[in-house]
């Protein structure tokens, strides 16, 4: 795949408190993606594909089609963000994943998500883990 056809993905993981119940081994992280159409060609995100790990090496994997129940056409240079969630049954995990692209001239392509930590802080004002 040439530099015509590239994505960018960034993505801040959160944990939310008032989201998780620890005592039930429950715990809700929110992350917001922000996808970057760094390549030369306009490119819409067709689908979702996810793999949520528990520190406890449970494996949920996630497939759909667009994100937050759109499919985003970025030209060049535009981004779309969107915030999502999960839980957990453990207080860390990761995730990591891809989105697929078609192109306006007709290439499919997949665009990785990088591997993040989803980690219960101990205070609000942690600053959440990205690993790059």
């Amino acid at each position: 795949m040439s530099s015509k056809y590239q994505i960018n993905v960034v993505v801040e993981p959160q944990y939310l408190p008032d989201q998780s119940h620890p005592a039930q081994s429950l715990h809700g992280f929110a992350y917001t993606v922000t996808i970057t159409n760094t390549g030369q060609v306009s490119a819409q995100l067709i689908s979702r594909h996810w793999l949520i790990n528990d520190a406890r090496g449970h494996c949920e994997e996630v497939k759909g089609l667009g994100v937050v129940g759109q499919q985003p056409l970025l030209k060049p240079g535009e981004s779309f963000q969107y915030t999502s969630g999960c839980r957990l049954r453990t207080p860390s995990g990761t995730m990591r994943g891809s989105y697929f692209f078609v192109t306006e001239d007709g290439e499919r392509f997949d665009a990785p998500i990088p591997l993040f930590v989803l980690e219960a802080q101990a205070g609000p004002h942690t600053p959440a883990r990205v690993l790059h």
